[in-house]
C-alpha cells in the first residue's frame, strides 16, 4: 500500500513538472530590437511586383434586342421562337464586354504569361505596367488545355523587369509564398500565405490537372498573376479558387512553374505545344486493388492499356504493371503521371519505377511526341447518309492530344458539324467517334466513306461519346 505521505509527495512533484515551461515555450521571446520588429516582405515585393502586370480586354458581342414580354413562356408557347423583334436574325445590337486579369513578365523583351481564360475571345488586349504605362498586346500562342497563354508587348529597346522561373518540384508544403495580382480591379495587390498542398489533381479546372494549392488570398482578377517564392522566383501562375461566394476562402490553385516552362517553350518557338506522351493508360490503385495484388499499401497506377509501339511498350511496360515513380517522384493517379511526363523535354529520357507481380523494376522511358499516324485525312462527308455535313478525321495520338481526346483512342472522330446539315439534325456532336456502320467496324476515313456510299434501307450506327456507346437505327 502506498502511504498517504508518499501520495502527497507524488502530487507535489506532478504540479512542479506542470509548472515548468515546455521546450516550445522556452524558445518564444519578444522581438529583441527595432530591426526584428520591422522585418517585412517589402524588399521582396519591391523587387518582384514590377514584373506583374494588369491585363484589360475588350470584345464585341451581339445580343438580341427585344422586349422581355417575348421571352415569356406563355407567348412562346403560342407564337414560337420566331415571334417578336430580334427573331430571324433581326433586331440585334452590338455590345462591348470588358474583363480584367493579371499577367507576369517572364522575359525582359516584353513576353508575358497569363491564363488563357483571361484573354479568350478578346478583340483588344491592353497591358498596364506598375508605372501606369499602357501597351497593346498580341497573342504569341495559347494552350487551352493548360489554361495558359503567351502575350507580347513592344517596349522598344528597354529591358522590362521580369521574374525567373523556379523549379516547382523543389517546393514543400509549408513554404511561404506571395500572390500578386489585380483582384476585383482595385489595382495591384499582394497577399501572403503558405503552400497548403502539392500535386492537387482532382480540381477539374483544365485537361492537365496538377496544381499547387495555397492559402494566400486569390480573388477574381488575380487570374494570371504570380505566385512567388521567398527568393523572388515565379513558382506558379494563379489560376482558380474554391469558393461558394466568389471570394477567397483560403483555397487557391496555381499552375506549377514547370508546366509554365514547357508550354512557354512550345508556344514561343513552334507556335504550338507538342506534349510528350506515355503511350499507356491506367487507373489509380485503390485499397481493394492493392489487397488483390498483395501490395503493402495503395500506390501507383495500374496499367490496363498499352499503345502498340508507343514509348511505354518500347521501354518494356506491360499491362498489369504498377507504375509508382517517374523521375524520382511518386505518382498515385493518372493526372500525376501525365504531368510528370508532359513537363519533360522532348528527346530526353526519364527513369520509371514499377511493380510487376509484386517485384520492383526500373526502366528508362524515351520522351517523345505522339505520332501523327495514321494521317488525319480531314474530310467533310456528303450524300444521302446520316453523317452528311460532318467533318471527320482519322484519330492518331497527335490529333487526340491536340483536341483533348483520349490519347489511346483509335478510329474515326467527328471534328465539326455543319449547321443545318443532316448530321446536325441527327444530333451528332464534335468529338463523337464512329465505331460501327451496319455491324461493320469503322477503322479509317476511307472505309467509312465506302460504307456510306452504298445505298441501304436502314442505317444501324454505333457512336462513342464520352466513354459511352450510343446505338441508333435510322431509316
Amino acid at each position: 500500500m502506498i502511504s498517504h505521505r508518499f501520495r502527497i509527495l507524488i502530487a507535489a512533484m506532478a504540479l512542479l513538472v506542470l509548472a515548468q515551461p515546455s521546450a516550445a515555450q522556452t524558445t518564444k521571446r519578444v522581438p529583441q530590437g527595432r530591426a526584428e520588429i520591422q522585418m517585412s516582405f517589402a524588399p521582396l515585393v519591391k523587387k518582384s511586383a514590377p514584373a506583374v502586370v494588369n491585363i484589360f480586354t475588350r470584345k464585341i458581342v451581339s445580343e438580341r434586342q427585344s422586349s422581355p414580354l417575348f421571352n415569356d413562356p406563355f407567348f412562346r408557347r403560342f407564337f414560337g421562337d420566331n415571334f417578336g423583334p430580334g427573331r430571324r436574325g433581326g433586331g440585334r445590337r452590338r455590345k462591348v464586354q470588358n474583363s480584367l486579369g493579371s499577367g507576369v513578365i517572364i522575359r525582359p523583351n516584353g513576353t508575358i504569361i497569363t491564363n488563357h481564360h483571361v484573354i479568350e475571345g478578346a478583340d483588344e488586349i491592353r497591358v498596364v505596367l506598375t508605372d501606369r504605362r499602357e501597351f497593346d498586346a498580341k497573342v504569341l500562342g495559347r494552350d487551352p488545355r493548360t489554361d495558359l497563354a503567351v502575350l507580347k508587348i513592344d517596349p522598344g529597346s528597354e529591358r522590362l523587369p521580369s521574374l525567373r522561373l523556379r523549379d516547382s518540384d523543389d517546393l514543400e508544403v509549408g513554404d511561404l509564398v506571395l500572390a500578386i495580382g489585380n483582384p476585383f480591379g482595385v489595382g495591384q495587390t499582394v497577399t501572403s500565405g503558405i503552400i497548403s498542398a502539392l500535386a492537387r489533381t482532382q480540381v477539374g479546372i483544365n485537361d492537365l490537372n496538377f496544381f499547387i494549392q495555397t492559402d494566400a488570398a486569390i480573388n477574381p482578377g488575380n487570374s494570371g498573376g504570380a505566385l512567388i517564392s521567398m527568393g523572388g522566383a515565379l513558382v506558379g501562375i494563379n489560376s482558380a479558387i474554391y469558393s461558394k461566394n466568389g471570394g477567397s476562402v483560403g483555397i487557391g490553385f496555381a499552375i506549377p512553374s514547370n508546366m509554365v516552362r514547357s508550354v512557354l517553350a512550345g508556344l514561343t518557338t513552334a507556335g504550338r505545344v507538342r506534349r510528350p506522351w506515355f503511350g499507356a493508360a491506367g487507373q489509380t490503385v485503390t485499397p481493394d486493388i492493392a489487397a488483390t495484388m498483395k501490395l503493402k499499401r495503395p500506390v501507383g497506377i495500374l496499367i490496363n492499356n498499352v499503345y502498340p509501339k508507343g514509348p511505354a511498350e518500347r521501354a518494356g511496360i506491360r499491362v498489369g504493371d504498377v507504375v509508382t515513380h517517374v523521375g524520382g517522384h511518386e505518382v498515385n493517379d493518372p493526372d500525376a503521371l501525365r504531368f510528370r511526363i508532359t513537363t519533360r523535354a522532348l528527346g530526353n529520357t526519364v527513369r520509371l519505377k514499377y511493380l510487376r507481380k509484386g517485384r520492383p523494376g526500373k526502366v528508362r522511358l524515351d520522351i517523345a511526341a505522339p505520332p501523327e499516324q495514321p494521317p488525319a485525312r480531314t474530310t467533310e462527308l456528303s450524300g444521302a447518309n446520316p453523317f452528311s455535313g460532318a467533318t471527320i478525321a482519322n484519330l492518331s495520338p497527335a490529333l487526340a492530344d491536340e483536341i483533348g481526346a483520349d490519347i489511346m483512342a483509335r478510329g474515326v472522330i467527328i471534328r465539326e458539324i455543319r449547321r443545318g446539315s443532316t448530321a446536325a439534325r441527327f444530333r451528332f456532336e464534335p468529338g463523337d467517334i464512329v465505331r460501327q456502320v451496319n455491324g461493320a467496324e469503322v477503322k479509317s476515313v476511307g472505309k467509312l466513306q465506302r460504307m456510306l456510299s452504298r445505298p441501304v434501307k436502314r442505317w444501324r450506327l454505333a457512336v462513342e461519346r464520352g466513354g459511352r456507346t450510343l446505338r441508333l437505327s435510322i431509316n
